[in-house]
């Protein structure tokens, strides 16, 4: 933020680890792995970089917690589990790999009856992985990979390869983000969130409940009932879920929810002048939205959009 002007009632803090998480998390750090479809990120056990910067890492979100900034990354639960403390199994596997949870799943409940499971699975105490184009074979056991999956062993084959993706394959990585969290949120307070609290506190809320935010909204120079005001929340209304995130970042700062939702936020609208050319601003320290009163809703949806799409960075004037 050097060169630019601001005054930091929560805004240009917000902003600043928004924006310090999104580098950090970069894929071409190589440092995290990121499933699209769920839009989760984890460990990448093939990491180049020391330990020490897994460690920054989990000191920046401990002063992210510290100064109550919600972040727009987002971990499977079983990294909540593992920050406090709790083990991780089979079951955690489900929101972070779901075809191979229900693939594990199918191996434990498999009759025997037209084949074995060593003829049908063909494993061994092993697991292959891809590391930057090669395939590197892994035992999960000494020797496990001139040991036969069987029936008799496949409980363990489970456990121990849970075991390995959840702990094993990302210790090194994990315990260094682990040690840079607990240096500033570690202690007794810490043992007062489960793992779906701590998520709340790190992530926000995942529901966008702008129908709530709607009703608790509070106007300035504007009425509920104003053309304009109309106008904005049936496109708020009709916006797909992505639009609406970027219209809550334009407003707030963030994308996240609190903790509450929406309806418990603060949130204002403010007539800014009449119909003009000007865009839309903000106060996101402040959760306020400034308006200008434009005369129709194409006006307003084209003027909003402009605005939320170049809303990078603080000024005064």
């Amino acid at each position: 933020f050097l060169g630019e002007e601001g005054i930091d009632e929560g805004g240009v803090k917000k902003e600043f680890f928004q924006l310090l998480t999104k580098e950090l998390f970069d894929p071409q750090y190589g440092m995290f792995t990121y499933n699209e479809d769920l839009l989760l990120h984890w460990f990448n056990p093939n990491s180049f970089e020391n330990t020490q910067e897994f460690r920054l890492i989990g000191i920046v979100f401990g002063l992210a917690i510290y100064n109550s900034v919600i972040l727009e990354i987002r971990f499977p639960q079983a990294v909540y589990k593992k920050l406090l403390g709790m083990p991780v199994g089979l079951q955690d596997l489900k929101s972070w790999d779901e075809e191979l949870f229900k693939g594990l799943t199918t191996l434990l409940s498999y009759e025997e009856t037209e084949s074995t499971i060593e003829d049908t699975f063909c494993r061994t105490f092993s697991v292959s992985q891809e590391v930057y184009g090669a395939i590197v074979n892994i035992p999960l056991k000494p020797e496990g990979d001139q040991i036969a999956l069987t029936k008799d062993n496949r409980e363990e084959y489970v456990k121990l390869y849970a075991k390995y993706l959840l702990e094993d394959s990302i210790q090194k990585q994990f315990n260094a983000f682990n040690s840079g969290f607990q240096d500033v949120c570690g202690g007794s307070i810490l043992k007062i969130f489960g793992p779906e609290e701590l998520e709340l506190l790190i992530c926000g809320s995942p529901i966008l409940d702008f129908r709530g935010l709607e009703k608790e909204c509070r106007y300035d120079g504007y009425t509920k009932d104003s053309p304009v005001i109309q106008h904005f929340w049936a496109l708020v209304h009709a916006m797909p879920e992505a639009i609406q995130k970027q219209l809550l970042k334009f407003c707030t700062g963030s994308d996240r929810v609190p903790i509450k939702g929406l309806a418990s936020m603060l949130f204002v609208i403010a007539r800014n002048g009449d119909d003009s050319d000007l865009l839309p601003t903000s106060h996101t320290c402040f959760n306020h939205l400034l308006l200008p009163d434009y005369s129709t809703k194409e006006k307003l949806e084209q003027k909003l959009y402009l605005a939320m799409n170049n809303c990078t960075g603080f000024g005064l004037q």
